[in-house]
């Protein structure tokens, strides 16, 4: 069986994702700062028969993702996918014209370098046994500007370009990159169902036709409110 981790793993995205790669056979480590949340999707995980551990960690500590990462290796023999998509909350979100220094650097700590670690942990082995898929969730500010998120645009963009690198270099190697960018509101029962997005996600995956992805799918973002 394979193991997919999933770091910033929530009752939203990240359990709909964990359901649907563990109906799929895969095991899942969830990844996240919150225990309780963390118990939680474990508990629904394994009443579904799925195979989960959960590992607490705030991707801001770096040295407590590499060791959550590290521990899932130990305990699953492997991290075949890596899943990432830690969400801050639009509380951090800033306008361009209010963007400094500080706020964006706060979500480089919270967001990029975490991902560049995440990647390092995991590619290694996955160069070695020419296998493994990495998957970046994003906001569609990493596709498109964005004046009402101005600092975050900064970082999501730049993860696309480091997962765009990442896919250039290592689809040759058996490895697949894939980048899904959000560009509504999470949320069960809507347009926006986290289960939906656990399809795509997953449509992506298996199919390993194309780099990235939209969801909803062609969305125009000159028509989003700021």
């Amino acid at each position: 069986m394979k193991t997919i981790a999933i770091i910033g793993a929530g009752p939203g995205l990240g359990l709909s994702l964990a359901k649907k790669f563990g109906e799929k056979g895969f095991k899942v480590a969830a990844i996240a700062r919150n225990p309780e949340k963390l118990s939680n999707i474990v508990d629904q995980l394994n009443k579904l028969n799925i195979e989960a551990k959960s590992y607490v960690a705030d991707v801001t500590d770096l040295t407590a993702l590499k060791e959550a990462l590290q521990a899932a290796k130990k305990d699953f023999g492997r991290i075949d996918v890596l899943e990432f998509s830690p969400y801050a909350g639009p509380d951090k979100f800033r306008h361009v014209l209010e963007t400094t220094p500080e706020n964006v650097l706060k979500q480089v700590n919270g967001y990029l370098l975490p991902a560049i670690l995440a990647v390092n942990e995991v590619v290694p082995e996955m160069i070695k046994n020419a296998s493994g898929a990495i998957l970046f969730t994003t906001g569609l500010s990493a596709m498109f500007p964005l004046p009402f998120i101005g600092n975050v645009g900064i970082v999501m963009s730049g993860l696309r370009n480091y997962a765009t690198n990442l896919h250039n270099e290592l689809k040759e190697k058996g490895i697949f990159v894939g980048h899904l960018s959000i560009g509504t509101f999470i949320q069960p029962g809507t347009a926006g169902d986290p289960d939906y997005i656990a399809e795509v996600w997953y449509d992506l995956y298996e199919r390993k036709n194309r780099f990235e992805e939209t969801f909803p799918l062609g969305i125009d973002p000159t028509k989003l409110s700021n």
